[in-house]
């Protein structure tokens, strides 16, 4: 079992990466729960998938386990749902001592992790990621949030899990379209860390697709590693950690502009990547090669790389909402080269519209 230490100043997490499966659950978790409540939230989908091998797994070791189940999609990320979970949380008598295991994707993720949060001011919080995307981005880092209407994930906290746990075994059944929307997050850790790391893709992205568990494995472990790394020097994003954000400002703007429903995540953020590189080439910052480079890769990890008839006006109104932003100015994240990047501060929605248009 592969295994990453998060080392932050005031809380340290272990990542594990799993070799076999749900057997190396109980290791991991080892005496790491608080307490013997433990809610177990996942969505319609996971549920009949994998609630009862993992519930099985805290019998065994003793917990008192209930679950929680959402609907799935972008959408359950909202007050009401946050409300439905606090009154199960309430009624299953979870205390100070409890723990909540998010068990499914990112909105799983970032909506239990909201919750454990708040709730009586904080209890356990366990991520059990079964989505490419939660594996390799929303997992790691201790973001938890809910949306408005007007933006993604603008109501949340920094919220460090106890542990993560990862069995890439869960990707084999994912959907075509989700395990995709994965990619992108793994792509964009890549082209904002880790030349090699693109070219590693590059050579493997036929048995990443193929869903080579081995190949998956590595896969997840460098993307995490390289995101850890970003988090354990900026935990609550006060600068450098705004680097992870490549492709979210305009990718978060297409989501919200879309009512989170047209596009997944990744399919957003695959566009937002291309479209920061484009206005990073009118800048001169960088050259069209790489915005062929990545937007090939993007590509053949099934992915979109442009709107098709793009709303500028909304969407960049939308960016105006961003939880970036400073002093009324839209925050970008910039390609300045392969692996490299950079944090723009000074555009105005004028010159945005100019260079996208």
């Amino acid at each position: 079992m592969k295994h990453i230490t998060v080392s932050l100043k005031n809380k340290s997490y272990p990542i594990y990466i799993a070799s076999r499966g749900w057997s190396q659950l109980a290791q991991a978790i080892g005496g790491k729960i608080r307490g013997k409540k433990v809610m177990i939230v996942c969505d319609e989908n996971i549920y009949p998938l994998y609630y009862n091998s993992v519930k099985s797994v805290l019998i065994s070791m003793g917990y008192q386990v209930c679950s929680a189940v959402i609907p799935p999609g972008e959408a359950s990320k909202s007050f009401e749902q946050a409300q439905k979970l606090y009154t199960q949380a309430l009624e299953a008598r979870l205390d100070r001592s409890s723990s909540i295991i998010a068990l499914g994707g990112g909105v799983v993720g970032d909506l239990a992790g909201f919750i454990a949060a708040t709730y009586m001011r904080g209890i356990g919080f366990i991520q059990i990621p079964t989505s490419l995307l939660a594996q390799v981005d929303s997992s790691v880092g201790g973001k938890v949030a809910i949306n408005h209407p007007l933006a993604k994930n603008i109501i949340g906290a920094f919220y460090q899990p106890d542990l993560v746990f990862i069995d890439p075994g869960t990707l084999i059944s994912l959907p075509s379209r989700e395990f995709a929307t994965g990619l992108a997050e793994l792509i964009k850790h890549a082209f904002i860390a880790d030349p090699d790391f693109i070219s590693w893709l590059e050579e493997n992205m036929d048995a990443i697709i193929a869903r080579d568990v081995e190949i998956l494995s590595h896969a997840i472990y460098r993307s995490c590693q390289i995101k850890a790394g970003v988090v354990e020097l900026d935990e609550r994003e006060t600068g450098l950690r705004m680097i992870l954000n490549y492709g979210h400002t305009i990718g978060h703007a297409i989501e919200a502009a879309t009512g989170y429903s047209e596009y997944t995540h990744g399919e957003a953020v695959a566009m937002g990547m291309v479209y920061e590189a484009g206005i990073a080439e009118k800048m001169g910052l960088i050259k069209q090669d790489y915005i062929n480079r990545l937007a090939d890769i993007l590509e053949r990890a099934g992915l979109p790389t442009q709107l098709d008839t793009p709303a500028w006006d909304l969407i960049i109104e939308r960016m105006n909402h961003d939880k970036k932003n400073v002093d009324q100015r839209i925050v970008l994240v910039l390609p300045i080269g392969y692996g490299k990047v950079k944090i723009f501060k000074e555009l105005t929605p004028e010159q945005l519209k100019q260079f996208l248009e």
